[in-house]
């Protein structure tokens, strides 16, 4: 296997197609319709291109992704403040906010090493915030992992619910009134006494309350005070 970051790109004396229309096309598609809609033949017609043209440029669907994630994570990556807490918070959020931009986002990077230059310059920057905590780098690293796997399983949980509305059409309020009556059922039956009272006596709050709750948790563990 040869990976897209360790060959020559294809560079023709004319070019009407390029690396970076390729993978701008399939990221629009995996946006609007999911990863799913993603394939050599979907792009291609979204440029206007033959099929035979791409692979000039991108080997197989495998490279795309490739690209498509280093190419989302092409912002700017924060340089640590000295206050690894802070720096920590601030990338975990800047995660959250990626992966719930591109909702297709995290189950790539749950199944493949993200090893592009975008990625690695701010897998660079988060261990080098993290070594605000701690002076071992393999203690930093897996910082890191912990709170990518808390920002990864945090958003998917929003994400699912979001997928959910769009699947069926509803709303928060209209679905909870659909499933209203059978909670009625649960709780009046008496069999789950700690569902009911978090049903009847707990706060709703929202996603992002939620990710700065467990965020706050993890970091005070983190710390070891």
């Amino acid at each position: 296997m040869t990976l897209v970051w360790s060959r020559e790109p294809y560079s023709p004396r004319r070019q009407a197609m390029s690396v970076e229309r390729i993978v701008a096309a399939a990221v629009a598609i995996a946006d609007a319709e999911g990863l799913a809609a993603v394939t050599m033949r979907r792009v291609a017609a979204a440029l206007e291109s033959g099929t035979t043209s791409l692979y000039r440029y991108v080997a197989n669907r495998d490279e795309l992704l490739d690209l498509m994630v280093d190419a989302v994570r092409g912002g700017p990556a924060a340089k640590p403040t000295g206050d690894w807490r802070a720096d920590l918070a601030r990338l975990a959020r800047a995660q959250r906010e990626l992966l719930l931009r591109h909702a297709w986002l995290g189950g790539v990077l749950a199944t493949r090493p993200a090893l592009g230059p975008n990625s690695l310059r701010h897998m660079d920057r988060a261990l080098a915030a993290a070594g605000g905590l701690t002076g071992d780098i393999t203690e930093a690293g897996m910082a890191m992992g912990l709170i990518f796997d808390y920002v990864l399983g945090a958003t998917s949980r929003e994400l699912a619910e979001t997928q959910e509305r769009l699947r069926t059409g509803l709303d928060q309020e209209q679905w909870r009134s659909t499933v209203a009556p059978y909670i009625r059922q649960v709780l009046e039956s008496g069999d789950y006494p700690h569902f009911a009272r978090r049903v009847v006596e707990a706060d709703d709050p929202d996603f992002t309350a939620q990710f700065e709750y467990g965020l706050d948790c993890l970091l005070r563990g983190l710390s070891r005070d």
